[in-house]
């Protein structure tokens, strides 16, 4: 099983993604993930992953793409794999369709969290303050310009995805339990 999430920064795809590795034993493929442990790892992709995130913008496809190849690789044997903040672009969504055909695999669910941008906003900042672990993406003037971002390079491939394959739009505004569990009925309506 592979699945997309997609939705604005912030609208729980993180927090369904690790539900869904709990329930079913995926491998979530979140770049943001990546990308953070990059930076951590103060490797030299991390050094200039840090810079283009502190300002806010999206890290290049071309590396973002080899990034997602290797752990495509590496999770091979996984019973399923959760793309959770990829594809974010256009060019992203093309080649993970070619990387999926190049190994053998195939995409089975594509799901969008329909959020309220404003509600949203108000929730990463919730978040920002509640949180322990402190991320330097999780101010408003950085949220703001992420869910920029979002509006102009990453809701095209909604259209994209809803003109290739059954693209379910779940209410992301509602309760985590409540959007599990419609996530869940797609899981297993699919198997």
């Amino acid at each position: 099983m592979n699945l997309i999430l997609l939705g604005p920064p912030g609208c729980g795809k993180g927090t369904q993604a690790v539900n869904l590795v709990k329930k079913y034993d995926y491998y979530q493929l979140s770049t943001g993930d990546m990308l953070r442990e990059a930076v951590a790892n103060e490797t030299q992709t991390g050094k200039i992953v840090k810079d283009v995130l502190a300002s806010g913008k999206l890290v290049d496809d071309e590396l973002i793409i080899k990034i997602m190849e290797e752990k495509l690789i590496a999770t091979k044997s996984k019973p399923g794999r959760i793309f959770d903040g990829f594809p974010r672009t256009l060019i992203q969504a093309n080649e993970l369709e070619g990387l999926l055909k190049r190994y053998q695999m195939k995409l089975d669910l594509v799901i969008e969290l329909v959020v309220d941008q404003h509600s949203l906003l108000e929730r990463i900042l919730k978040r920002a303050k509640e949180s322990e672990e402190k991320r330097d993406d999780d101010n408003s003037v950085i949220v703001k310009k992420r869910l920029e971002v979002y509006n102009k390079e990453t809701k095209p491939i909604v259209d994209f995805y809803s003109s290739k394959y059954n693209l379910n739009k779940i209410d992301g505004m509602q309760s985590i339990q409540e959007v599990s569990n419609t996530i869940e009925n797609l899981i297993e309506n699919k198997h």
